[in-house]
C-alpha cells in the first residue's frame, strides 16, 4: 500500500508537528461536538416534539443518533486506515454540519430525525477520526499526555449536554441546540482542510457492502431492543423476542461474513491481540457498562430524593468530569514519561469499584456532598481507565491499522453502553414497581396515579407521608443496583491485571509490513498488521 503524498510534516521541538497546538484544538472541538449531541436534545425534547407535534416519535430523535453514530464507527476506522484519516475527518464534519442544519430547521418530525441521522453518521465519523488523526501525528509515549482531554470530553458532554439544551430551550430556541454547531464545525473544518497534514494510502478501495449491511441491522436490532424493552414494549413480547433473535443471528452472520471479506469492516485479525481483546473487554465492562448505567439514573434519582431541579441534578454531576481530569492528566504525564500503561487501569478498576459500593449505601440521609465524594472516585477511575486501554489498543499496531483498531474499540465500548443502560433501567423499572406496590397504601393509589408516569414535580407535591413513601421507594430501587453492578467492574479489575503490557512505542511505523497468520484466507492476508502483544 503505497502513500501518495509527503508524510506527515516536519516536527518542532516539542517532538509534534508544527501548528499542532491549532490542530489539536479543531480534533478537540470535533469530538466535543460528535459527543455532546447524544445528550443535548434529551432536556429539549419535551419541547421539541410538542412544538412539531410528534410526542409519539420522542425516542428516535435520540436513538436516530446513537444508531447512525455507532454504524458509522467502524466504517470511518477502516476506510480510514485504507484511504487516510484526513479525507474521512473533514467528511465527518461535512455530514454533521449538514445534518445540523436540516435538524435546526425541521418543520416536522421525519426532517428532524431525518437530520439527527446524518448528524450521527458524521458525528460517529468525529469521534473516531479525532483520536486517529491524534495517532498519526503523535507517537504513542508523546500521546499519552495528550489523552486526557479526549477522555474528559466525553464526561463533559454527558453532563454539559442535558444543561445546555435546557438552557436554549429556555432562551434563545431549542433549535440552537443544532445552530451551534456551524461556527464551530466550520472553524475545524477549515483548520482540518488547511492545516492538517497527512499520509494518502489507497486510491482504490473494495467496500464490504455485505458486512456493513449485516453489520447495520445487527446494530440497529441491538439498539432497538434496548431501547424500546421495557418501555415501548414488555421485555416478552414477540417484537422485542424477535428483534433479539435477529440481532444475534445478524451479529454471527457479520462476523462470518467478514472472514471472506477483501477489506473487512472489523478484521478479524484484530482479536488475535490479547491487548485489543482485554482492553475492549475492560472498557466494555467498567466505561461502557459502568458509567453510563449510572450517570444515566442518578440524575432522576437526585431529583426525586432530594428535590433539586433538572438543572441542579445535572450540576451534581461536574464532580465526575473534575475527577476524571484530576486523574487522567496526571497518569497521562506518568504514561509519557515511563511508557507504562498497566498500573492505571487496576487503580481505575479499584476506584469505580469503590464508588459503586459507596453509592448502594446512599439513603435519604445522606449529604449531598458525600453524593459529590463518590461521583467524583467515579470520575477519578473513569479518567484512569479510558484513554490509558485507547493507547494501550492503538499502541499494540502498526500506524496502518490504528484507526481500524481504535474504532473497533469504541464500537464495542458503545455496544456495551447501550446494553448497560438498557439492563440497568430495566431493572430499576421492575424494582421500583414492586417497591411501590409494597409501600403504598391501598387508599394512596388515586393520589399518586400512574406509577409508570411519576415526576419529581408530582412527587414532591404529594402529601407529606406519601411523598416520604414514594421517595423510600425509589431509594431502595436505585442503589442496590449499584451495589450489583460491583461485581461487574470486579471483573473488569480482574482483567485490567491480565492485560499484557507493552511499552509504549517513541515513534509511529507506518510502514510496518502486515504479516499473516497461518492458516487465513487470502483477503486477510493482504491487511493483517500483526500485533506484538499476545
Amino acid at each position: 500500500m503505497s502513500d501518495s503524498t509527503p508524510a506527515v510534516e516536519a516536527e518542532n521541538s516539542s517532538g509534534t508537528p508544527r501548528r499542532f497546538g491549532l490542530i489539536f484544538s479543531a480534533l478537540i472541538a470535533a469530538m466535543l461536538l460528535g459527543s455532546l449531541d447524544q445528550t443535548i436534545v434529551s432536556t429539549a425534547l419535551p419541547t421539541i416534539v410538542g412544538e412539531l407535534h410528534g410526542v409519539n416519535h420522542m425516542a428516535w430523535v435520540t436513538t436516530a443518533y446513537i444508531l447512525a453514530a455507532t454504524i458509522a464507527m467502524p466504517v470511518y476506522g477502516r476506510l480510514g486506515d485504507l484511504l487516510g484519516h484526513k479525507a474521512l475527518f473533514l467528511s465527518g464534519i461535512s455530514l454533521f454540519l449538514i445534518g445540523s442544519v436540516v435538524a435546526g430547521a425541521a418543520q416536522d418530525m421525519t426532517m428532524l430525525i431525518i437530520g439527527r441521522a446524518v448528524q450521527g453518521l458524521g458525528g460517529g465519523g468525529l469521534m473516531i477520526t479525532s483520536q486517529a488523526v491524534i495517532a498519526d501525528l503523535v507517537p504513542p509515549r508523546q500521546r499519552a499526555k495528550y489523552m486526557a482531554p479526549i477522555g474528559a470530553v466525553f464526561g463533559l458532554s454527558s453532563v454539559v449536554g442535558p444543561l445546555l439544551g435546557g438552557w436554549f430551550t429556555d432562551g434563545i430556541g431549542w433549535r440552537w441546540c443544532f445552530w451551534i454547531n456551524l461556527p464551530v464545525g466550520a472553524v475545524a473544518l477549515v483548520i482540518g482542510a488547511f492545516a492538517l497534514r497527512l499520509p494518502r494510502r489507497a486510491v482504490e478501495v473494495i467496500f464490504d457492502y455485505i458486512g456493513f449491511a449485516l453489520m447495520a441491522a445487527a446494530v440497529t436490532c441491538t439498539v432497538l431492543v434496548t431501547t424500546w424493552g421495557g418501555t415501548e414494549y414488555a421485555w416478552s413480547d414477540p417484537l422485542i423476542i424477535g428483534m433479539a433473535a435477529a440481532g444475534l443471528l445478524t451479529w454471527i452472520l457479520f462476523f462470518l461474513s467478514q472472514r471472506r471479506a477483501a477489506e473487512p469492516i472489523i478484521p478479524l485479525w484484530l482479536f488475535r491481540s490479547r491487548i485489543f481483546n482485554i482492553a475492549t473487554l475492560i472498557g466494555l465492562l467498567i466505561v461502557g457498562i459502568g458509567m453510563f448505567a449510572i450517570i444515566g439514573y442518578l440524575p432522576t434519582y437526585l431529583q426525586m430524593v432530594y428535590g433539586v431541579s433538572a438543572t441542579e441534578s445535572g450540576l451534581l454531576l461536574i464532580p465526575m468530569v473534575v475527577g476524571m481530569l484530576a486523574a487522567s492528566v496526571p497518569s497521562g504525564r506518568l504514561m509519557s514519561s515511563t511508557g507504562r500503561y498497566k498500573i492505571f487501569p487496576i487503580v481505575g478498576a479499584v476506584l469505580v469499584c469503590v464508588a459503586a459500593l459507596l453509592m448502594s449505601t446512599m439513603d435519604t440521609e445522606t449529604s449531598l456532598v458525600l453524593v459529590c465524594v463518590y461521583v467524583f472516585l467515579l470520575g477519578a477511575g473513569v479518567g484512569l481507565t479510558m484513554q490509558p486501554l485507547t493507547l494501550a489498543v492503538q499502541n499494540d499496531f502498526p500506524a496502518s491499522a490504528v484507526g481500524t483498531a481504535t474504532s473497533a474499540n469504541n464500537f464495542f465500548r458503545e455496544i456495551g453502553s447501550t446494553l448497560g443502560t438498557a439492563s440497568v433501567g430495566s431493572l430499576f423499572a421492575h424494582r421500583l414497581t414492586t417497591q411501590l406496590s409494597d409501600r403504598l397504601p391501598a387508599d394512596a393509589t388515586k393520589t399518586v396515579g400512574d406509577t409508570h408516569s411519576l415526576t419529581p414535580a408530582l412527587v414532591h407535591s404529594l402529601p407529606g407521608k406519601i411523598e416520604d413513601v414514594v421517595v423510600l421507594a425509589y431509594q431502595h430501587a436505585l442503589t442496590p443496583i449499584f451495589c450489583y453492578l460491583a461485581p461487574v467492574f470486579f471483573l473488569g479489575l480482574v482483567l485490567a491485571f491480565i492485560l499484557p503490557e507493552k511499552k509504549l512505542a517513541d515513534d509511529n511505523d507506518p510502514d510496518a509490513t502486515p504479516t499473516a497468520q497461518p492458516g487465513e484466507t487470502e483477503p486477510d492476508k493482504a491487511e493483517a498488521p500483526t500485533p506484538t502483544g499476545h
